[in-house]
């Protein structure tokens, strides 16, 4: 994610790898568009450019024929360290509760924020395994804007379900303007993926490269004239790539919330500079601008999984050891299904329990009515069943209209134990 003006950019979270790539393809945006290091901050896990897996030792690529944009990226946060205390800290400034850099913003500044990582109704993921909950973010925008934190502030979010981390939350007169990969309902996409012809990524590669939006909002970034283009534009630009031309059939709907008519107007060059390279309008020209097969993000991993299965050689151990870690992780998404449809049942009935559980509220209501609630709800479903990680990040809306429904949490740790014990043994 980032947060910054031309003196001030803050990158921050990003566990998959995917969203690393992300992270690191903004950074390098930001610091060809002349921000400082100093006012750049960078929180990103940090474990794909050295780790065994990638096919070229130290170098992270964005797009099948784009170059490293790991080089030079800052490592401000890493590891256990991109976390919700870390992240809250490093946005509201607060030099006090964090570990290392935080966007020491004034009144007079303009501040970017991007943040890409899995996500879920209502929350963000992070890849310390806590969750950034919807109302703990809108909160802290409010605390900024109220502590003279910012004069504008712009937020551009990768996750699936990621407008419900706005929607009936985020106000109109603190000046934020937001956009999301995706509506409040449905996953955000992965793009340049195996199998993704004529934008696979090179053969040697196993997982996505980027995603959509964020893929889109980056080289739309990268071809233009930043002075010339507005907020507005690039939004309308993402928009159409990111939903296929308007047809959503490989692709979400990017959504915009906050302060739309104040802002959408103003230039991308006041947030997040420009490359000189571009000013005489040479480079206008997306990469890509529609067509190729995009990957729901919910299923990214399995891509990766899949891959790995598929390119090992028949009746070795490798291949032994693909299919059992493939399976394993299906396994592991049958379980959580199952325990939340038995959840449902033993709280509300065989016939109410999926009505209830899948039940989505008008647009521009919040997901949830008391977040406290949702927190805890969450915490006693994972200390019966185990975390929900990335794929069981997609049931909190069930969650959240388990409490809407006014059940406590001692009445859903009594239920989850239940199922989780029952569920069990068949997985």
């Amino acid at each position: 994610m980032c947060v910054g003006h031309l003196d001030r950019l803050e990158l921050i979270p990003a566990a998959s790898i995917h969203g690393q790539a992300d992270v690191c393809h903004a950074y390098q945006i930001m610091k060809k568009g002349g921000l400082k290091d100093e006012n750049i901050i960078v929180l990103m896990y940090d474990d794909i450019a050295d780790s065994p897996d990638n096919p070229r030792p130290g170098v992270i690529i964005n797009r099948p024929d784009g170059g490293d944009v790991y080089a030079g990226v800052p490592k401000d946060y890493t590891g256990e360290d991109v976390n919700v205390n870390n992240f809250l800290a490093v946005l509201l400034g607060n030099k006090s509760a964090a570990t290392g850099k935080v966007v020491a913003s004034g009144p007079d500044d303009h501040v970017f924020v991007y943040y890409s990582d899995h996500g879920g109704p209502g929350v963000l993921g992070m890849p310390s395994d806590d969750y950034l909950y919807a109302k703990d973010l809108v909160d802290a925008l409010e605390r900024k804007h109220a502590a003279g934190g910012y004069r504008s502030l712009v937020f551009y979010l990768e996750a699936c379900e990621s407008g419900s981390i706005f929607q009936g939350l985020l106000p109109e007169n603190i000046s934020v303007y937001a956009t999301t990969a995706a509506n409040a309902e449905e996953s955000s996409w992965g793009t340049y993926c195996p199998g993704d012809d004529p934008a696979a990524p090179p053969p040697e590669f196993d997982t996505c490269l980027g995603d959509l939006y964020s893929v889109a909002w980056m080289e739309d970034s990268d071809a233009h004239n930043r002075r010339a283009e507005s907020l507005r534009q690039q939004y309308q630009a993402v928009k159409d790539r990111t939903s296929a031309n308007g047809t959503y059939s490989l692709g979400s709907h990017v959504m915009e919330y906050g302060d739309v008519k104040g802002l959408a107007a103003q230039s991308l060059y006041t947030f997040m500079g420009t490359d000189p390279a571009n000013d005489d309008g040479s480079l206008l020209r997306l990469r890509r601008s529609s067509g190729g097969a995009a990957v729901n993000q919910r299923d990214a991993d399995l891509v990766y999984f899949w891959q790995r299965y598929r390119k090992a050689a028949e009746g070795t151990p490798e291949k032994a050891e693909a299919r059992r870690r493939l399976l394993q992780v299906m396994s592991r998404r049958s379980r959580v299904d199952s325990t939340m449809e038995l959840i449902g049942g033993l709280l509300f009935g065989s016939e109410e329990g999926p009505k209830v559980l899948g039940a989505v509220r008008p647009a521009g209501q919040p997901l949830a009515d008391d977040w406290d609630c949702l927190k805890s709800v969450v915490r006693a479903y994972e200390r019966h069943c185990g975390p929900l990680a990335q794929y069981g990040m997609k049931h909190m809306r069930s969650l959240a209209n388990i409490c809407n429904a006014g059940v406590g949490e001692d009445a859903m740790a009594k239920v989850a134990s239940q199922a989780c014990a029952a569920v069990a043994p068949s997985h």
